[in-house]
């Protein structure tokens, strides 16, 4: 057979490809990737089970520094990481996320000049929006499509002549790349990076942007960005979403606030021509030595269908605010021109549960720049529709759930 650039090869009617959840060698990290000791033998094994590993590569390959305009935010890798990279045979590169922008259009160069170097196909961010579209291909088990998206707010979109991601709202462009793929492809998948972090259920909004890919014909979207795992769902037409992988190697400070950010999923999709099915392990970030060991399978890896999500999401969405103000104390600790620092929890109280949420966030974050970046209007960050979801919880609903682990994993948040 002849793949899609025309070459001859012998072709595979079955194929596998191991995800991971988001990878940032740096801060804690940093040079990680010459310990041969960061990955366990039984997580190693895993990778290698696969024809296909695709990393989620949170940042740009480049070194450089931050300008003063990201901070603690600002994240990049050094190119010599790509050592690790060849490790567990990541031949594919997700590289769309709100990092990889950080280090501008020299970053995004950098990365995609460096994967093609290494015979890697890199995809999600390009220096213009046709390159950051493009999908890469598998011409095994009927054709494999792939593609990345991202969130709008932190991440920088890329236009017709400017770099950045594909943006994941653009939905008449995401259709026609996956009309595209599938005149071509038995298989569509997207891979998302988007999400609020730190939730373990993904938002009612974030839920119906994955439900409308696969409206649109895409067969799997693998999400990433929460940096904690979250759940997935299967559905009768054989399509899967799979909401968020969690950290596989990844460790800050800022993350150490926050519960479960030291476990992730590696997920290994498995195709044949007429189906796919998947298989999983958990990780953990040994902190201290920073090893990555296999370990159970986080408890909201499981399937929540509909009826499940409606009961449960409420009390996910109010043990999200907790955390969002976890973040909010830790980030402004030292800032006294911030009001929040020492008044925990009345003033924070009195900031979400406001009668004008989508204005007070722009105003304190953003100075009331117009179109702030963190608040997108029922696309990311949107508290006028996550506080209202989350006083559902009141209504003592989620007892009705039968997941009664998810239940726990949720109230340890509280």
């Amino acid at each position: 057979s002849k793949d899609f650039e025309g070459r001859f090869y012998m072709k595979k009617n079955a194929t596998s490809i191991v995800f991971t959840g988001d990878i940032g060698f740096d801060r804690y990290m940093d040079r990680k990737w010459e310990d041969e000791q960061l990955l366990s033998k039984e997580v190693l094994d895993f990778f290698h089970s696969a024809d296909h590993v695709c990393a989620s590569v949170e940042g740009a390959l480049i070194n450089a520094e931050d300008d003063g305009s990201r901070g603690i935010f600002f994240h990049s890798m050094n190119p010599e990481a790509t050592a690790m990279y060849k490790k567990i045979g990541a031949d594919l590169w997700a590289i769309g996320n709100n990092h990889s922008m950080d280090a501008g259009a020299e970053g995004v160069i950098s990365t995609r000049k460096i994967a093609e170097e290494l015979g890697c196909k890199a995809f999600g961010a390009g220096l213009n929006e046709v390159e950051a579209s493009e999908p890469i291909y598998l011409d095994e088990a009927g054709g494999i499509g792939m593609f990345g998206v991202s969130y709008m707010a932190e991440c920088i979109p890329a236009t017709a002549n400017e770099p950045g991601i594909f943006r994941w709202d653009d939905l008449d462009y995401i259709e026609r790349r996956i009309k595209e793929i599938k005149e071509k492809c038995r298989w569509c998948i997207i891979v998302s990076h988007g999400g609020e972090e730190f939730t373990s259920l993904p938002s009612p909004y974030t839920r119906d942007r994955y439900l409308k890919f696969l409206e649109l014909g895409a067969d799997v979207v693998v999400g990433g960005h929460p940096h904690v795992t979250e759940n997935y769902e299967l559905f009768d037409n054989g399509k899967a979403i799979f909401y968020s992988l969690g950290n596989f190697i990844f460790d800050t400070d800022y993350q150490r606030v926050h519960l479960y950010t030291d476990e992730g999923v590696l997920l290994k999709l498995k195709f044949t021509e007429e189906s796919m099915d998947f298989e999983a392990i958990g990780t953990k970030i040994i902190r201290g030595p920073e090893r990555i060991v296999k370990g159970p399978l986080p408890d909201v890896f499981t399937n929540i269908p509909a009826e499940e999500y409606e009961l449960l999401s409420p009390l996910a969405a109010k043990a999200f605010v907790l955390e969002d103000m976890r973040k909010m104390v830790y980030l402004e600790r030292n800032d006294e021109e911030k009001p929040f620092a020492a008044a925990f929890p009345e003033e924070l109280n009195g900031y979400f549960y406001s009668a004008d949420l989508p204005a007070v966030w722009k105003t304190y974050f953003y100075d009331n720049i117009p179109e702030a970046d963190g608040y997108f209007e029922k696309a990311h960050m949107d508290f006028s529709v996550i506080v209202p979801h989350s006083d559902k919880a009141d209504e003592g609903l989620w007892k009705q759930s039968k997941l009664e682990k998810v239940k726990e994993y949720i109230l340890r948040q509280f």
